[in-house]
């Protein structure tokens, strides 16, 4: 069974089944897969970012995994919208010029 391609957006756990650099498991957020490296069968390139506790990025990363030792996750519900903050109000001098009240 094949598995599937790995799309910009996916959010996967990589534990030592991935690779055995990941002695510590680390969850990243896919960019891309990099097909157009040569690799041993069942083994790819990809460009991620390494997510932190909070779920933020850390850095970017290219890591070399087995796909069979990938883990999806689901991704979290996006964070709902802030409201814009609000904006200063707007006066006029005696020369015509806004500033900032």
């Amino acid at each position: 069974m094949k598995e599937p391609r790995l799309r910009g957006g996916d959010l996967i756990h990589l534990t030592r089944e991935a690779s055995p650099q990941f002695v510590r498991p680390i969850t990243v957020r896919v960019i891309r897969e990099l097909p157009d490296r040569h690799t041993y069968d069942g083994w790819t390139w990809i460009e991620a970012y390494e997510l932190g506790p909070d779920g933020l990025a850390r850095r970017r990363r290219e890591l070399y995994v087995r796909r069979a030792g990938v883990r999806w996750l689901p991704s979290p519900a996006p964070a709902a919208a802030r409201p814009p903050a609000p904006r200063a109000a707007r006066t006029s001098t005696a020369r015509g010029s806004a500033v900032s009240a």
